[in-house]
C-alpha cells in the first residue's frame, strides 16, 4: 500500500462530506511493535445538503434539493480529479433510508460523481464509525455518532441506530427544545437497551460534536489536529449549549463551526448529546474527527 490518494463521500441528513485521505506510516508505540498504517486526511469538505428536512416535510427529496445536491456532487468530482485522488465509495444514510424516491436520487449523484452510491444500513454505518475512531484511539472505547436524522452507537460487539438526529429534532421542536423534550427522551429511550456500553470511553462524532468543540476552542477554521480526542465534561458541554442558547439566531450564526445552518439544529443536538452521556453513565467524554468516511476506506484497505 502507497500514499495514493484515496477518497469517500458521506452524503448525510444535514450534510455532505468529502474526504481524500493517504495511508501512511503510524508512529511506533512501543519498541518491537509491528508497523502499521493509519489514515490521514488530506483534504475534507463538508456541504450542507439538507436532505432530511425534504423527508421530514414531504417524504421524498424535491426537485430542487436533487438539484442542489448535483452541484455539491459536481464540485467534489471537480476537486476529487484537480488532486488525482481515487473515489473509493460514496454513501448515503438516514434521509435515504426513509426516502420514498431513492433510485431517483441515487441516479443524480451518479450522474455528477461518476460512481453509483450505495444507501447501507444504520447498523453499518454505526459499525464503519467505530472502526474509524479504534484505527486511532484503540479498543474498548463506545462511539455515538449524531447525525441529522439518526445516531449510531457502537461499542465493537454490539452497534444499533436510533432514528434520532439534530436536524429531525429542530424539524419537530424548532431550534431549542422545550418542555416536551423529556417526554420525547423517554418515548425514544423505551426500547432501547445501553447494555455493555456504560461507564467506558465515549468518543462522540459528527457535525454536532465538531461545531462543539469549535465553539469550545473557539477556532474559526476547522483544525482535525486540534480537535481530535479533545476531552470535555457535561459541565463544558452545559457552559456551551447555555452559552448558544442565550444568543439570538443571528448571533449564533457568527460563532466559529455554526454557519451554513449548523446554528439551527446544534442546541437540539446538545440537549441529545447530554442525554445519552447520562445513559452512559459518564462524566466525560472525548471528541474525534473520524467517521464514516473514514471507515468506508479502511473497509477497502
Amino acid at each position: 500500500m502507497d500514499n495514493k490518494l484515496i477518497a469517500t463521500v458521506d452524503i448525510g441528513s444535514h450534510s455532505c462530506i468529502l474526504l481524500i485521505a493517504a495511508f501512511e506510516d503510524a508512529p511506533a508505540t512501543e519498541e518491537g511493535a509491528a508497523p502499521r498504517k493509519v489514515l490521514v486526511p488530506k483534504l475534507q469538505k463538508v456541504e450542507v445538503c439538507r436532505l432530511g428536512e425534504d423527508i421530514y416535510e414531504h417524504g421524498a427529496i424535491t426537485e430542487k434539493r436533487m438539484k442542489e445536491l448535483e452541484a455539491i456532487m459536481t464540485k467534489f468530482r471537480m476537486d476529487l480529479h484537480a488532486l488525482g485522488a481515487n473515489l473509493k465509495a460514496a454513501v448515503m444514510t438516514e434521509a435515504m433510508r426513509n426516502a420514498e424516491n431513492p433510485d431517483e436520487v441515487i441516479a443524480v449523484v451518479e450522474k455528477a460523481l461518476w460512481i453509483k452510491p450505495r444507501i447501507i444500513s444504520g447498523e453499518e454505518e454505526g459499525k464503519l464509525t467505530y472502526r474509524s475512531v479504534k484505527e486511532w484511539h484503540g479498543d474498548g472505547i463506545v462511539t455515538i455518532d449524531i447525525g441529522g436524522g439518526s445516531t449510531e452507537l457502537s461499542n465493537g460487539d454490539n452497534t444499533f441506530s436510533i432514528p434520532v438526529g439534530a436536524l429531525k429534532m429542530f424539524k419537530a421542536m424548532g431550534p431549542i427544545p422545550g418542555p416536551e423534550y423529556k417526554k420525547f427522551v423517554k418515548e425514544t429511550f423505551k426500547e432501547v437497551s445501553f447494555k455493555g456500553m456504560t461507564k467506558k470511553p465515549v468518543y462522540l462524532i459528527g457535525g454536532t460534536g465538531t461545531a462543539l468543540a469549535m465553539v469550545y476552542l473557539n477556532k474559526q477554521q476547522f483544525d482535525y489536529k486540534a480537535i481530535e480526542g479533545l476531552e470535555l465534561s457535561i459541565s463544558d458541554l452545559d457552559a456551551v449549549t447555555t452559552r448558544i442558547s442565550n444568543l439570538s439566531k443571528e448571533l449564533r450564526a457568527m460563532l466559529p463551526g455554526l454557519e451554513n445552518g449548523r446554528h439551527e439544529v446544534i442546541i437540539c443536538g446538545l440537549f441529545w448529546l447530554k442525554s445519552l452521556l447520562e445513559k452512559l453513565r459518564v462524566e466525560t467524554f472525548k471528541i474525534s474527527t473520524a467517521g464514516l468516511r473514514f471507515g468506508l476506506l479502511y473497509e477497502n484497505q
